[in-house]
């Protein structure tokens, strides 16, 4: 298990060493959230009602759309080790090679909290104004984390499996599907009955509905999840369930990739 640790801390370090040195992809994946952030709020804010502050409602939205641009570069980076030679050559070595998987789920970790604070401290300057608990501000953060890693995984599974960068990066666009059908900018009784099921049953929604009523006390928009409680048990359920079936997956087909 010490050995295990120390490959996974190894790669970990590697992972945000080239976060670090891709300034375009740090850039990209901090600058774009805010930019939606702005224009949700500044462009359209002002003709959606959504019972409450606008800038309340879409924080949380955002701010997993930020947590999916991340993923989203996981993704390009696990095919770049896997076409190029790194998986290769930790084969070779008395490492453990799945662990290049895990120091890239980390590092998304550690990334994908550093652009949470960011849109964090732009909607603060909008007008966000969060009246929580020390241990309300944890339970949002730990639901952001549980978000972050069922989708980190999932990437790190595309990553395994496609053969090209360009097919990696197109995971993004489902990484963006997702919040857009959901409640992260308009309640979900506003959209049509044919897409309303959807949106009300996919894993986003309740994990938003959750960190918006840790942080605004206010669960809105969605009749079925109604109940606070309920709304973070399903969400921690999602999370939990999705994270653990593609980390398996993904060991698997990194286990299978020749």
């Amino acid at each position: 298990m010490t050995h295990v640790l120390s490959d996974v801390s190894t790669m970990t370090t590697r992972g945000l060493r080239l976060v670090a040195r891709d300034t375009d992809a740090m850039i990209t994946a901090v600058v774009l959230p805010v930019i939606i952030l702005l224009m949700f709020v500044l462009v359209f804010g002002g003709a959606l009602d959504t019972g409450t502050e606008y800038i309340d409602y879409v924080t949380p939205g955002v701010i997993l759309l930020a947590a999916g641009f991340g993923a989203a570069n996981t993704a390009m980076a696990v095919e770049r080790d896997m076409s190029g030679g790194m998986v290769d050559r930790l084969r070779s070595m008395p490492v453990n090679a799945w662990t290049v998987l895990s120091g890239h789920v980390v590092a998304s970790l550690v990334k994908n909290l550093a652009t949470t604070a960011i849109v964090f401290g732009v909607s603060i300057l909008l007008g966000f104004r969060p009246q929580v608990t020390a241990l309300e501000w944890l339970a949002a953060v730990g639901m952001i984390l549980l978000f972050v890693g069922w989708i980190t995984w999932l990437a790190t599974l595309v990553g395994v499996l496609v053969r090209s960068p360009d097919a990696a990066g197109g995971f993004s666009f489902f990484v963006m599907f997702l919040p857009y059908v959901s409640s992260a900018f308009v309640p979900v009784d506003t959209l049509p009955s044919w897409l309303r099921g959807f949106a009300e049953h996919q894993p986003v929604t309740p994990v938003i509905e959750t960190v918006r009523g840790l942080l605004t006390g206010d669960v809105a928009g969605t009749p079925g999840l109604a109940d606070p409680g309920g709304t973070a048990a399903l969400a921690i359920t999602w999370c939990v369930g999705l994270g653990l079936v593609f980390a398996v997956a993904a060991g698997l087909a990194f286990r299978a990739r020749r």
